[in-house]
């Protein structure tokens, strides 16, 4: 399974200057949840944002640059490497984390989709993707914990690709 994992604004705004506008620790401790142990899939920039490989994850980093090279990262030249890798292992979820460019070009090959959506608007120069929800089933839907860390109304959804 192909998933894109992203948290969102109202204005679809997902970046600002390479980082995300805004800390909700939940969110991370979500993307955590998710991703430990499976197979992450970046473009360049969002790696350098992160400052380096994630542990307990087999880091891919999807770039144009043939020349790039990482240690503990796999390097990808196009996504029909990932579309390959799910025809071959289907029951593993292969998960798409940015940025917004990775985003678009793996929208018509995904699954499924995680996405924080953040009740508030925030500057922004990176955006999600748009998505014609008559394709996509909205399955699961729960409202994240709000306090002095986490000082945003926010919802954890995932959306299903319907057949």
């Amino acid at each position: 399974m192909i998933s894109l994992l992203f948290a969102a604004d109202q204005n679809n705004v997902i970046g600002y200057q390479h980082d995300m506008p805004w800390h909700l620790p939940e969110d991370l401790k979500f993307f955590k949840e998710k991703t430990t142990g499976n197979t992450i899939i970046m473009g360049r920039k969002t790696l350098e944002s992160m400052n380096g490989p994630l542990p307990k994850r087999h880091n891919v980093v999807l770039t144009r640059n043939k020349d790039f090279s990482l240690d503990h990262v796999e390097v990808i030249h196009d996504l029909s490497t990932v579309e390959r890798w799910n025809k071959e292992q289907p029951e593993i979820e292969y998960f798409i984390i940015g940025g917004g460019e990775i985003y678009e070009q793996a929208m018509p090959i995904a699954d499924r989709m995680y996405i924080t959506r953040i009740d508030e608007a925030f500057p922004g120069d990176t955006f999600a993707p748009a998505f014609d929800e008559a394709q996509w089933e909205l399955t699961e839907k729960k409202k994240g914990i709000k306090n002095e860390k986490n000082p945003y109304d926010y919802y954890f959804l995932q959306y299903d690709r319907k057949n």
